[in-house]
């Protein structure tokens, strides 16, 4: 029985996982009742996404699944078949995961996905499966769900491929809905609409696994949270107690890498059981911090980067052209951060890209350091790429999976010897090949990897890591410039704010810009000097970025910044 005395509608005990020799999952027990979301929290490789896969036979190739109680609407699941699982998925369980562009088939336009779900199920009308699946889609946020059925995963933003792959998780209405990671790429508003959309869905009655590293959006939505750490669940209660008075030091430095209100400049990640950082009121207008050292070191009288009433046009088939970016300016000196927001759709990533040169502005110029940048032709450009690194939002499309990540860093490192994450005693007779081996265990030493991750390929690290690589790689020429678009999006807490410490550290030493853009506020809000906020195509407001925060003179920033989950305790 569950703590409010009714029937689970899910049950676990002593559930044990494990690869070969390694046990990765440690006698996790839980009960989940109707209307009840309970959260497990912890950082990458605590077994969270390990857990919730178990529950539905996904817990992948080579897995030794054990749990003296494994149970499911009634249903024992102990020991079933690949058929029963079948029979399980989507119907009594939804499935939302981390990786909306890996989850979602690229050949399929998105309506089709949903609808066959139905179609397999329920036997669905088709006349019914299109108004069930416009529905759902709505429900989700999507923008246009009658041209978007009509869509491919490719076709879409990051924030729109995650909001289609929970519309299908809820197309059946499960009794259970299991969520991995079910906000990491949405924007604040739509963040907020999804999970009033949960809120909602429990509220009927659907019992709700959350798997999350964004500790605002457990307090938010959570009855109750697990805390996991190397396989073992270190802690666990009502949602308040323990994110209000944490027992566990591993609890508490999760809650104290959370960079919500924490000052420009003050470090995020300390020690187990250190004070957490000291937090400005969610109001309060502070002094810009001085963080502007390197810049005083190395004056520069024009901006590192600079776009000016810059416009980028796309074709629409039948619908003549989308206007992506729209009279676009905005400039990024030395040693400065200057934060880019705004909703999936608004042309963010636009930005970043004719900044990168990656696409051309239909008009409008992009300088760096003052010389012309966007005018040139790619073989004059290439050059000067070393000093313009770049975070992407989707870090394994970004990355030749064929290549494991020591190749990639010591690509991007400028080395022939491509191969040096294989390196082995050998390189004593090959200085070159050392060299590089150094220069990638370093890389990655600094983004929180172990050495041995060099000899790894993309599609076997987890999300978090294979954004740990990406922000290696970025690094990896010693560059004047950073592009970040969602540089941290999949990282845990704990991860995040070591990134964020190790960016902000570099910035100081270096005098380091970044163009950094995120959904979320709280990261943007601790990390940027200026902001700028983007609707539709436009600038609608710049300013510091306590300002913008703490009294935005937009009314669409406004309703960002309220729509923002904050970490209640």
């Amino acid at each position: 029985m569950t703590a409010n005395g009714t029937a689970p509608v899910l049950e676990l005990e002593e559930l044990r996982v494990a690869f070969g020799r390694d046990e990765v999952v440690r006698g996790v027990s839980l009960a989940i009742a109707a209307g009840e979301c309970v959260a497990i929290v912890g950082e990458s490789g605590s077994g969270k996404s390990v857990t919730a896969r178990s529950l539905l036979g996904m817990a992948g190739d080579g897995a030794r699944v054990e749990a003296q109680t494994l149970r499911l609407a009634g249903r024992d699941l102990r020991g079933a078949g690949e058929r029963e699982w079948r029979e399980v998925r989507g119907r009594q369980a939804g499935l939302v995961l981390q990786d909306a562009l890996v989850a979602l088939d690229p050949l399929r336009p998105i309506g089709r996905e949903i609808g066959d779900a139905l179609r397999i199920h329920d036997r669905m009308p088709r006349a019914e499966r299109r108004t069930r699946t416009l529905e759902v889609l709505a429900d989700v946020g999507m923008p246009d769900p009658t041209a978007a059925v009509r869509r491919r995963s490719g076709e879409l933003s990051g924030g729109l491929r995650q909001r289609a792959l929970i519309a299908s998780a809820l197309a059946l209405d499960p009794p259970l809905l299991i969520a991995d990671e079910p906000t990491t790429a949405l924007d604040a508003t739509v963040q907020a609409r999804v999970l009033e959309l949960l809120a909602e869905i429990r509220g009927r009655g659907t019992a709700i696994l959350l798997i999350s590293h964004d500790l605002a959006v457990v307090s938010r939505l959570a009855d109750r949270v697990l805390v996991m750490r190397e396989g073992r669940v270190v802690e666990q209660g009502p949602v308040d107690e323990v994110l209000g008075a944490p027992r566990e030091p591993y609890t508490r430095a999760l809650i104290a890498a959370v960079p919500a209100d924490v000052p420009r400049g003050a470090p995020l990640s300390r020690p187990e059981g250190e004070a957490a950082p000291v937090r400005t009121p969610p109001i309060a207008l502070a002094a810009p911090p001085a963080h502007d050292a390197a810049r005083a070191r190395a004056p520069r009288p024009v901006p590192l980067l600079a776009l000016d009433g810059v416009v980028k046009t796309f074709p629409v088939r039948g619908a003549g052209r989308f206007t992506a970016v729209d009279d676009v300016s905005l400039d990024v000196h030395a040693g400065e951060t200057v934060g880019l927001v705004g909703e999936s759709g608004s042309g963010k990533t636009t930005v970043a890209r004719l900044a990168l040169a990656l696409t051309a502005p239909d008009r409008g110029v992009v300088t760096v350091d003052g010389e012309p940048w966007s005018a040139l032709d790619e073989r004059a450009r290439r050059p000067r790429r070393p000093g313009i690194g770049a975070i992407y939002q989707d870090a394994l499309s970004s990355f030749d999976p064929r290549w494991t990540v020591g190749r990639i860093l010591a690509d991007a490192a400028g080395s022939a010897a491509g191969g040096a994450g294989g390196a082995s005693g050998a390189d004593a007779e090959h200085p070159g090949r050392a060299t590089v081996a150094r220069r990638v265990a370093e890389l990655l030493d600094q983004v929180g990897l172990a050495a041995a991750v060099a000899g790894r390929e993309p599609l076997t690290l987890s999300g978090g890591q294979r954004q740990r690589v990406a922000i290696a790689r970025a690094l990896a020429a010693s560059p004047e410039l950073l592009i970040c678009d969602e540089p941290v999006s999949a990282l845990d807490v704990t991860i995040q704010a070591q990134i964020l410490d190790l960016l902000d550290e570099l910035q100081r030493e270096r005098g380091l810009a970044m163009l950094f853009i995120s959904h979320d506020l709280g990261v943007v809000r601790h990390m940027a000097d200026r902001v700028a906020v983007m609707q539709a195509g436009r600038i609608v407001e710049t300013g510091p970025a306590e300002q913008v925060f703490a009294a935005p003179a937009h009314a669409y920033t406004a309703r960002l910044v309220a729509d923002a989950p904050r970490l209640v305790r």
